[in-house]
């Protein structure tokens, strides 16, 4: 479901990514396909320096539909982004994507606090997010940072995840799985 970014997917996520109905909500709006792999690069660095996380999110089959990241990681916290392209929403790929994706920031790296800001008139975002019952609304838990987001307008709401909350989520849905 999730792989390391690779180069060669650019051409097909970028034209994914340039979708209406996806282009105004990805975090770096690229207009061409060598913008798009230039910033593809500059994340897989930010990768190798420990500052941010990226992954291709697949499909049943292996095709790239979309990218989910972890970004500006300071002292075990960051911000998540996450995309799918406009042919696979609906089908749950969102939600499978950000529990594969925890899973690993809270079990293999020192991730703390995931934040998710999202766009106040991103319906669809608000509602994939709130179904998930391990994320927090956080305007009023977090306010400083719900002021530094929207430093030039009033424009996100702020959401998050604690480790402690994911995996006690996690190990009760085992508990029922198992019994």
């Amino acid at each position: 479901m999730l792989k390391k970014r690779e180069l060669h997917e650019c051409q097909s996520l970028h034209s994914l990514m340039m979708d209406p109905a996806v282009s105004p909500y990805v975090r770096y709006a690229c207009q061409s396909q060598e913008e798009f792999m230039f910033l593809t690069r500059q994340l897989i660095a930010e990768e190798e320096q420990g500052t941010a996380i990226t992954r291709t999110i697949l499909n049943e089959i292996g095709t790239a539909i979309g990218t989910i990241d972890l970004y500006h990681i300071v002292n075990h916290t960051g911000f998540l982004a996450t995309w799918i392209g406009a042919p696979y929403f609906g089908q749950g790929y969102s939600q499978r994507a950000k529990s594969a994706f925890l899973t690993e920031l809270f079990l293999e790296y020192d991730i703390q606090t995931v934040f998710m800001k999202i766009r106040k008139q991103n319906v669809r975002s608000r509602k994939a997010v709130e179904k998930l019952p391990f994320v927090k609304f956080s305007n009023d838990l977090y306010p400083e940072v719900t002021q530094a987001i929207n430093a030039k307008q009033l424009i996100y709401d702020l959401y998050h995840v604690q480790r402690s909350d994911f995996l006690e989520h996690h190990v009760e849905l085992h508990h029922i799985l198992a019994t």
